[in-house]
């Protein structure tokens, strides 16, 4: 059943929230030590909002949209009196005294809470093989990586854990592993979903996001999550989710930009494989099949797109993650004296992953450098927004890729940190512009896995990235998809 089901479902009477989160952590129990998708299952917690549910529809009263749906949370959004760990051990245990803003909402909404996800250390890597928890593995083959740094709340709705899930994007970490389970992953624009209670990689790049088996259900998710909240700074005021009333409106007179340098064009970027960009072909003829007017662009910034990203990011980081001092919260590691309490702290409590980035973004951010490194990634920045600006003065949506390639084998990658960081390279330039991007499901590969198509558009037009998604997954179903 679909996350929508479900609800009407439950809110009829037809179901019980009790008898639905019974049927799904059944699947969990049959699963998850294979799987790993959880750092925590949340069954009483789950229970204790099912029967909730189930209560106000007895008694008549109105239940949320979401009503007895199960989600699955990344374990770094803030969940009162649950740990939210991050996937760190800096924060095992760590207890948080709120709610993050997205987390209220969906618990209004009537959603019942099955876990919090397993994801790369501080939600920095693209496998999910960074977690001090152990790696999650991709339930279509347990023998390749989920995608990251969301790969938990991925493989959670891969798995039918749960018919939906949130995770954060800060260079792609929704969009890849939705590309890489066969399933729909969006990041917003900036500022459209509160970031109050994620906890913080990069501020400036970070955004909370759905996931779901399919685009009404993940254009749903959407709405219930984005708005205005007074509690996050960079939250766009008057900002009105509407991301269900664009699905059923097709793309008819759309012009849809294709990007050379992400699909393969005079000047593309390195390590795009041939399946891959056929999909996307396929999905590109799809559209024009669909009445959209498609034409090939160049954005030639994007290429330069990873570069500034792995200075800025780091950088960003290297300041968020200072405040873990062994002092305040979390892990605490005794030594004679605060200097070697804070040194062995972070020695123990932090990953190779997330060392590697605290000391590439100090250095980047250290005098004598920052002109040098963040200064000028900060320039390619504002040359990447001017670039999009531009082309969307001529086209309403663009089409790439989401990720180079089909989900790898665990370990290909591990060990050479530069491997890795490629994986983002479709994904990245939409966060360093704020602009809001959708990953659909949209074939398989040589290797039957999953291909993700994604759909780029123009900040706070996030209801038109669903808009072609629609589009493309009804393609997809009906066989457009090889």
């Amino acid at each position: 059943m679909t996350a929508r089901s479900i609800a009407a479902a439950v809110a009829s009477g037809a179901r019980s929230a009790v008898s639905v989160l019974d049927e799904h952590l059944a699947r969990v129990g049959e699963r998850e030590d294979e799987i790993h998708a959880f750092n925590l299952v949340t069954e009483d917690k789950a229970r204790g909002q099912a029967e909730a549910v189930d209560a106000a529809v007895t008694a008549g009263e109105p239940v949320g949209p979401l009503a007895g749906v199960p989600l699955a949370l990344k374990d770094n959004m803030c969940t009162r009196g649950i740990p939210t760990t991050c996937s760190s051990k800096i924060l095992e245990g760590w207890r948080p005294p709120y709610d993050a803003t997205v987390v209220s909402r969906l618990a209004d909404a009537g959603a019942v809470f099955v876990g919090k996800t397993n994801l790369d250390e501080f939600a920095m890597g693209s496998s999910t093989e960074n977690s001090a928890f152990g790696p999650t593995r991709n339930p279509l083959d347990t023998g390749r990586v989920p995608g990251g740094s969301s790969g938990g709340s991925a493989a959670a709705v891969a798995a039918n854990f749960a018919p939906l899930a949130i995770g954060s994007d800060t260079g792609g970490s929704i969009r890849q592993p939705a590309a890489f389970c066969g399933i729909v992953g969006m990041k917003p624009t900036y500022g459209a979903v509160s970031r109050y209670g994620l906890i913080a990689f990069g501020s400036s790049l970070d955004q909370v996001g759905p996931f779901a088996a399919n685009v009404a259900d993940a254009a749903a998710l959407f709405d219930i999550i984005a708005g205005h909240d007074p509690l996050d700074s960079t939250s766009i005021a008057g900002f009105t989710p509407n991301a269900v009333d664009h699905l059923d409106r097709g793309v008819e007179g759309l012009r849809v930009g294709v990007v050379r340098e992400l699909c393969g064009g005079a000047g593309s970027v390195k390590g795009l494989s041939a399946d891959v960009l056929a999909r996307t072909n396929e999905a590109i003829e799809a559209l024009a099949a669909a009445g959209a007017t498609v034409e090939e662009v160049s954005v030639p910034s994007t290429t330069l797109g990873l570069s500034a990203y792995y200075i800025v990011a780091p950088a960003e980081a290297s300041s968020h993650l200072a405040r873990y001092d062994g002092v305040r919260y979390g892990l605490r590691v005794d030594a004679p004296t605060t200097g070697e309490m804070n040194a062995a702290t972070r020695t123990t409590g932090f990953g190779a992953e997330v060392k590697r980035r605290i000391m590439l973004g100090t250095y980047a951010l250290s005098a004598g450098y920052y002109d040098a490194f963040y200064g000028k990634a900060l320039k390619v920045r504002t040359m990447m927004l001017r670039d999009f600006a531009s082309v969307y003065e001529n086209f309403d949506v663009l089409i790439t890729p989401t990720a180079p390639t089909t989900a790898f084998p665990f370990g290909e990658r591990s060990g050479d940190p530069m491997m890795m960081y490629v994986n983002d390279v479709c994904t990245i330039p939409s966060n360093l512009t704020g602009h809001p991007g959708i990953s659909v499901p949209f074939g398989v590969g040589d290797d039957g896995l999953p291909v993700g198509v994604q759909v780029l558009a123009p900040a706070l037009q996030d209801g038109l990235t669903f808009q072609v998604a629609a589009v493309l997954e009804a393609a997809a179903d009906g066989g457009g998809a090889s």
